[in-house]
């Protein structure tokens, strides 16, 4: 039976949110830092006190309850509000202080993290990052569970749970083998896609889903998806373009760190980004009170791409450009040919 004047502690709640997290006592029980009895012991007093059965144990699992499924947003929410408020007083007038986990997936992470560490250094020296970088369900997932405090992304979070603020666009760059006659182009339109054996990332990379997505508003264009050839990673996927296998698209800020190599080319598309780009965000938890923080964190996040693009806009001119002039001697070198077929 419910006590009417039971409060529950902080201690309790993060208990019941740790385990329903970790679906396992042990793990819960190591990530808070006490043993196992005390842990058990802090649950059956927040189950006791409320009245309520908010975990079932059994030899091989958890399992949250009904009751704990409701109840459970509730007490995220709630330690989301303190967590805010100690790193507001820790700062005295607010600000960014103390761990802050956050989530990138990997065609973000690697182009970006330099740049947007250096600026968190600036404009948050005492935030100290926790990247985590993950496919973009799992992101979502922990983010709902409360693993994480935000996660940078490229495809729409579809939850009331989470709430989400574009942070920049970025346009697709075609890779292709070197030699290839689309090298150079800047007027590369989607329907010519069709005819170009396409290298995809794995299943659940948004850059996977998105490429498919362009490919699939061409009527009667061949589905990549497919293809026998995929990857786990840009790298992988580029490596196997100079080899010959095919052509890829990766986004912008990619370019400097994948494509600045031999046996590459490379072309843009008419429109730029808003034929063929994504648009990336910061996503966190609509229950949560650091809405101040993460417009921090989202202007650090869209000075740190513009940083890092930098680079890469060198490195496509220079391949563009490399391109045109190769074009430009194969032309003379036909033009003489027929003009000393002509003299014989």
């Amino acid at each position: 039976m419910a006590n009417k004047e039971y409060r529950p502690t902080v201690s309790q709640l993060r208990t019941f949110v740790t385990i329903a997290e970790n679906g396992h006592f042990g793990a819960a029980a190591q990530r808070l830092g006490i043993s196992q009895p005390s842990l058990s012991q802090a649950l059956a007093a927040l189950e006791q006190g409320l009245g309520v059965q908010l975990i079932e144990r059994s030899t091989r699992k958890v399992i949250v309850t009904p009751v704990g499924q409701t109840l459970l947003p509730y007490a995220q929410a709630t330690l989301d509000s303190i967590d805010a408020f100690v790193s507001h007083a820790r700062g005295a007038r607010g600000g960014l202080v103390g761990p802050m986990n956050i989530g990138m997936i990997p065609t973000v992470a690697p182009f970006i993290l330099p740049a947007l560490l250096r600026q968190l250094s600036e404009t948050a020296p005492s935030l100290q990052p926790r990247i985590v970088e993950e496919k973009t369900a799992n992101l979502v997932d922990s983010l709902r569970q409360g693993g994480l405090d935000a996660a940078v992304v490229a495809s729409p979070v579809n939850s009331s749970a989470i709430r989400s603020t574009d942070i920049y666009t970025e346009e697709f760059v075609l890779v292709l083998p070197e030699g290839h006659p689309f090298g150079g182009r800047r007027d590369v339109r989607v329907d010519e896609l069709e005819g170009l054996d396409l290298l995809l990332l794995d299943d659940g990379h948004c850059l996977r889903d998105q490429v498919l997505d362009l490919c699939r508003a061409v009527p009667g264009s061949r589905d990549p998806s497919r293809a026998v050839t995929r990857a786990a990673s840009l790298s992988t996927i580029v490596q196997c373009v100079v080899g010959g296998l095919g052509s890829t698209l990766v986004p912008l800020s990619a370019v400097a760190a994948e494509c600045d190599r031999p046996g590459l080319t490379l072309a843009t598309f008419a429109g730029g980004a808003a034929t063929a780009g994504r648009t990336v965000s910061l996503s966190y938890r609509s229950s949560s009170n650091r809405a101040d923080d993460f417009a921090v964190i989202t202007e650090a996040v869209s000075r740190a791409y513009q940083d890092s693009v930098v680079d890469s806009r060198r490195v496509l001119e220079e391949k563009i450009a490399a391109a045109g002039s190769g074009a430009e001697a194969a032309e003379s070198a036909d033009a003489r040919g027929l003009r000393t077929a002509g003299r014989s």
